[in-house]
């Protein structure tokens, strides 16, 4: 059964970091492009960062380019999303997520999803 669970979410004040994990099980994580999106009530989930299998390709939206850092560690089965320098439109519910194929943008070609872990920005 594939399991993926968020983790590192929390309160922070604008300016301050959170680092997110995800840890992955039921499957060989390092054959699964990643992705991190977040979403807020009322609105579409936001794609925010992508990594390959094998970390050869990294995309960012251009909202969170130079603040955030996408990173896995395939021996630990556990994906990262470091933010650095963050914003109140930050606040969202992150998700980690896995694809079979490439990277991508739409949350739809993404095969499995964790929960969500809540990022809250105070201004």
């Amino acid at each position: 059964q594939v399991q993926l669970v968020e983790s590192g979410g929390g309160l922070v004040q604008a300016g301050g970091s959170l680092r997110l994990s995800c840890v992955a099980s039921g499957l060989f994580f390092s054959r699964y492009a990643m992705g991190w999106f977040r979403q807020v009530p009322g609105k579409e989930r936001e794609f925010v960062a992508g990594i390959t299998g094998s970390s050869a390709t990294i995309i960012y939206v251009d909202s969170v380019r130079g603040r955030f850092t996408i990173s896995r560690d395939n021996a630990k089965n556990t994906g990262y999303l470091q933010m650095n320098s963050l914003k109140p439109e930050d606040t969202a519910i992150y998700y980690c997520a896995l694809d079979t194929s490439a990277i991508g943008r739409r949350a739809e070609r993404y095969d499995y999803w964790g929960r969500g872990t809540q990022v809250t920005v105070s201004s």
